[in-house]
C-alpha cells in the first residue's frame, strides 16, 4: 500500500501570490499532475493541514478546483492556517468528516494500513495541541483494533526541530502523545507537516517525519536566532510505503519523490 503525502500548500485565491511571491496554486497542480503520473499510483492521498493560506472561502474554492484532477481518494486534515468549519465545508463533499467534534479527528479503516488523523488545532492560534479529549479519542480509536498496522497523521509535529521559530509553534501536549503511541506497537510511524521540510526523527520509539511542503520550504536556519524566512527549495513529497513482509505488523518505509523535470532514468549499464 502507497500513502502519497502532501502538505502546507497554503492556497491564496487566483491571481493571488503567497508572500507576495510563491504561486502556491502552480505548485499544487504541479504536485497532483506528479501523483497522478506515479507507476504504481498511491492507494491515498494524505494532505497535512494549511491547506488554504488564510482560510478564505475564495482559497477554499481555489483548493477544490485545484485538486479535482487527483485521480487518488483524498484524506485532509486543518492547519494552523486554517479554519475549521470553512475547511469542513469544502471538503463536504469529498471525504467523510466527523461532525460535531471539537476537533476534527478520525480513522480510516478501509486500507490495509489503517490510517489514524489528528486534527490538533487551536483556533486563531500558530502552535497545535493534544488536549486531553484527544488523548481520549486516540487511546480509545488504537484500542479499538489492536492488531492492524497503523499511520498516524497530525499538522504540527510534537518534536523539537531546531529551526526556532517553527519550534516555538509546534504541538503542546506531546508527553501525553507520546504515552499513547508508546504502549500500540501497531503504531508503525507518526507523520507531520506545518514545517515545510524533509526532516526524520523517533518520536514515542517510533519513525517521526515532517513532510516538505510543495511549495516554498521554511529555511534550514539551525543557529540560535535565526531569523523567520523560506527558501525556494527543489518541491518534493513523502510516499509512505507499507509491506507486508511477513511481521506482525508489516514494514513502512518513507520515500521522497522530488516532483518537476528531473533528469532521468538513466541506465547503469550500456552494451
Amino acid at each position: 500500500m502507497i500513502v502519497a503525502q502532501i502538505t502546507d500548500t497554503h492556497i491564496r485565491p487566483p491571481g493571488s501570490l503567497a508572500y507576495g511571491r510563491v504561486d502556491t496554486g502552480a505548485f499544487l497542480a504541479q504536485a497532483i499532475a506528479h501523483i497522478n503520473a506515479l507507476d504504481p499510483a498511491p492507494d491515498v492521498v494524505i494532505l497535512t493541514g494549511d491547506v488554504a493560506d488564510t482560510g478564505a472561502v475564495e482559497e477554499y474554492d481555489h483548493v477544490v478546483k485545484l485538486l479535482a484532477p487527483l485521480k487518488a481518494p483524498l484524506l485532509a486534515l486543518p492547519g494552523n492556517h486554517d479554519r475549521r468549519e470553512t475547511f469542513r465545508a469544502a471538503f463536504a463533499g469529498r471525504m467523510e468528516l466527523p461532525s460535531g467534534n471539537a476537533h476534527l479527528s478520525y480513522a480510516v479503516e478501509r486500507y490495509p494500513l489503517r490510517l489514524v488523523m489528528i486534527d490538533d488545532t487551536v483556533p486563531g492560534k500558530p502552535h497545535g495541541e493534544v488536549t486531553a479529549g484527544h488523548v481520549d479519542w486516540l487511546e480509545n480509536t488504537l484500542a479499538s483494533e489492536p492488531e492492524k498496522p497503523t499511520l498516524v497523521a497530525m499538522h504540527h509535529p510534537p518534536f523539537l526541530t531546531g529551526i526556532g521559530h517553527m519550534d516555538v509553534q509546534n504541538c503542546r501536549g506531546a508527553e501525553a502523545l507520546a504515552e499513547v503511541l508508546s504502549t500500540h506497537p501497531q503504531v508503525l510511524a507518526l507523520a507531520c507537516g506545518h514545517v515545510h521540510r524533509n526532516i526524520l526523527t523517533r518520536f514515542a520509539g517510533k519513525p517521526a517525519s515532517i513532510c516538505p511542503s510543495q511549495a516554498h520550504a521554511v529555511s534550514l536556519a539551525l543557529g540560535p536566532g535565526a531569523p523567520s524566512s523560506f527558501h525556494m527549495d527543489p518541491p518534493s513529497l513523502h510516499l509512505h510505503v507499507w509491506q507486508d513482509d511477513g511481521s506482525r505488523f508489516g514494514s513502512l518505509l518513507i520515500h521522497q519523490s522530488f516532483i518537476g523535470d528531473i533528469d532521468g532514468p538513466h541506465p547503469f549499464f550500456i552494451e
